[in-house]
């Protein structure tokens, strides 16, 4: 088995395929009695060889996927209401229902976590960040550390992914530095008499002649060397996961000049700016275009520098679908901070914040060789505004290039591109497995799992339908 992508679905499906066993903890007491009748039908059979669909029937809470809120309530019961209730579950190592696997990655495992400015606050509270039997609490605590408003620093999480997979004994199985180009079925018939150039030193443990499947999947890539060299790699396995996250492919607005030197579409840019005094308190304002966090972020970052910020987006201030709108304001001072000064600072009306104006329900008609860009209001009237860089941050799509049609023809919508939001890869709920090509999995954002508390049921499902087909299970 083959997994693509290393950040935190990558690393709890590890865990789950190293042996690792979730069992109901005897004599615990889950707050849901209708769960609690069910986990103590059959406290002496694993989770994964329960009927998980049984399991997650009835279950309620913040996401979509049944057995994502199943794995979440069973590790953290009460945690929604603000409970600290302790995980119902208790962890056994059985290594004889190991599955053998690679996880490939371009980063040290973690994913993206890696990519993001270590100073940024987590948008979830710090302890729904953990993953499976190491408490992201308990392990900040070694480090002598708190929560700050129950939130964690980006550098904290991708430091906290690092030593989970070490102190898990899972390293065996993670190849970092490498990039999956191609993953395509093959028939197995083909490539019987093949020698598998592989990033193991066992290949026989992925890749047997014998096996009864038509076709396999023939996954490529390269392997960054230390000295910088592309070292080529084929790899033949019968089930794919994708866990390639969404962080690759930042929304571009497809707007004339988007492609001059001075927009941008990631926040590094800004910091960067920033570091190299580009831009500052005299300098013309920086546009930032969107009204999501990563938009917030970049805000509250220019603003903690002084440096003069023109807002844009298309929504109204007080649309319920605006994300400022959905959140609780004590445990977000921040974001409510922002959301104030999108209602208080318009172009129309000066407010109490200086160098920030908002132009809410604006979008961007074109960006200008002489850094002019040109915005549209609602009433088609239009308004330019000189500027010293651009943000564009609406957003980011998954980058699967390397899947035959970009991935397309395993969307909910086969006619557009995969979005985590509006157009997810079509799995089976309680496997997690494409409806369009079996032996495919796919977890995490691609499935439209986008929190981290949540990630962790879809590896739940792979990993119960893996040791199914590997036949694994204990009768």
């Amino acid at each position: 088995i083959v997994f693509s992508g290393n950040g935190p679905s990558g690393i709890c499906l590890s865990y789950l395929l190293s042996g690792y066993t979730p069992y109901f903890k005897r004599h615990s007491l889950h707050p849901n009695p209708i769960l609690q009748r069910k986990l103590e039908e059959a406290p002496e059979v694993s989770v994964l060889d329960q009927d998980l669909e049984y399991l997650s029937e009835g279950l309620e809470g913040r996401s979509h996927s049944p057995v994502a809120l199943l794995f979440d309530t069973l590790q953290r019961p009460d945690t929604d209401f603000g409970g600290t209730a302790e995980s119902v579950l208790t962890w056994w190592h059985e290594p004889d229902r190991a599955i053998p696997h690679l996880v490939l990655g371009r980063n040290a495992p973690g994913g993206a976590w890696h990519s993001i400015e270590g100073s940024m606050v987590t948008l979830s509270r710090g302890e729904w960040m953990g993953l499976p039997d190491l408490p992201f609490k308990e392990w900040l605590k070694q480090k002598r550390r708190g929560l700050r408003n129950n939130r964690a620093t980006a550098e904290d999480i991708a430091q906290y992914y690092q030593h989970y997979v070490m102190k898990k004994g899972l390293q065996k199985n993670f190849r970092c530095g490498t990039v999956v180009t191609s993953v395509r079925k093959v028939s197995a018939e083909s490539i019987s008499n093949h020698t598998q150039k592989d990033l193991q030193e066992d290949s026989d443990s992925l890749w047997n002649s014998n096996e009864k499947s038509a076709e396999v999947f023939q996954v490529d890539g390269f392997f960054k060397t230390v000295e910088g060299d592309k070292e080529p790699f084929s790899i033949y396995a019968e089930n794919v996961v994708l866990a390639t996250g969404t962080y690759d492919n930042p929304t571009w607005l497809g707007v004339k000049g988007e492609n001059l030197s001075y927009v941008h579409h990631q926040l590094s840019a800004l910091e960067e700016a920033v570091k190299n005094n580009s831009v500052g308190i005299m300098t013309d304002p920086v546009l930032i275009v969107g009204a999501g966090l990563t938009a917030a972020d970049a805000i509250l970052f220019a603003h903690h520098c002084n440096i003069p910020v023109i807002h844009v987006f298309r929504r109204r201030v007080t649309d319920p679908g605006l994300i400022f709108n959905q959140l609780p304001k004590t445990m977000y001072p921040e974001y409510h901070k922002v959301h104030q000064m999108m209602k208080e600072q318009t172009a129309a009306c000066a407010g109490p914040y200086e160098h920030y104006i908002s132009l809410p329900e604006h979008h961007v008609l074109s960006f200008g060789k002489d850094r002019k860009c040109i915005f549209q209001d609602k009433n088609g009237c239009q308004k330019a505004y000189k500027i010293s860089m651009a943000l564009v941050l609406t957003g980011s799509n998954p980058n699967l290039s390397f899947l035959p049609n970009d991935g397309i023809d395993l969307a909910l919508d086969s006619d557009q591109p995969v979005n985590p939001k509006r157009n997810p890869i079509d799995v089976d709920p309680f496997t997690y497995e494409c409806t369009q090509e079996k032996g495919l999995y796919a977890l995490g954002p691609l499935a439209g799992d986008n929190f981290v508390r949540f990630v962790q049921g879809g590896a739940l499902a792979v990993a119960s339908s893996l040791l199914k087909k590997a036949n694994k299970n204990p009768p």
